[in-house]
């Protein structure tokens, strides 16, 4: 039994080190689009995810359900929590895992425009805080033309980005998993759940 589970850990580890290149084009500005196709196993797997099966699911009453939760939360309960759980030491951690992960995915042709806002300019400022030096990192990077701006009027997330990207699961799934087993993260929800 012990030498089944081990050969099956085994496998499992083996075919997430297989390589994955991911080509995508993805927007929300004017409704939602994607046109995501998934490539394995050196070309042995390739599939494309639908298109219209997403775009029928997002164009519902949902999309007016998250405004009105967003409306009705307190804004400085939010506010002081997402100030609590965003430390010193846990941005450093973050900026140190956006950077690993960028680092191990392979980049073609990589753009990516986002304009973000959550309706109030002070929570809009506090997430800002967060992103803003995040976004000045990723403007210079080579290989990528990334632009993320903030919208201090509206409640509004709209990404536009289309590339083609090479990772390897097992990768990424470390560097995650370190991420979320490192100190600052655990800290960082301690002291949100705290404040709220």
């Amino acid at each position: 039994m012990l030498t089944a589970v081990l050969v099956f850990v085994l496998l499992v580890i083996a075919l997430l080190a297989v390589p994955l290149s991911l080509s995508y084009d993805v927007s929300t500005r004017t409704g939602y689009k994607n046109d995501i196709v998934v490539t394995w196993a050196f070309g042995l797997v390739c599939f494309r995810i639908p298109r219209d099966r997403h775009a029928r699911k997002s164009a519902g009453t949902k999309k007016a359900k998250p405004v009105e939760k967003r409306a009705s939360r307190s804004s400085r309960g939010w506010s002081n929590g997402f100030t609590a759980f965003m430390q010193t030491a846990l941005l450093r951690r973050m900026l140190r895992f956006i950077s690993d992960l960028w680092r191990s995915v392979r980049k073609e042709d990589v753009q990516l425009n986002v304009r973000l806002g959550l309706g109030d300019p002070a929570d809009t400022g506090q997430l800002w805080a967060v992103v803003g030096p995040i976004a000045g990192i990723l403007a210079d990077v080579e290989g990528a033309a990334i632009a993320i701006v903030p919208d201090f009027v509206d409640a509004t997330v709209e990404l536009d980005s289309r590339g083609s990207i090479r990772l390897t699961p097992l990768h990424i799934l470390s560097l995650a998993a370190a991420l979320l087993f490192s100190p600052p993260v655990w800290r960082g929800l301690r002291a949100a759940k705290r404040v709220r």
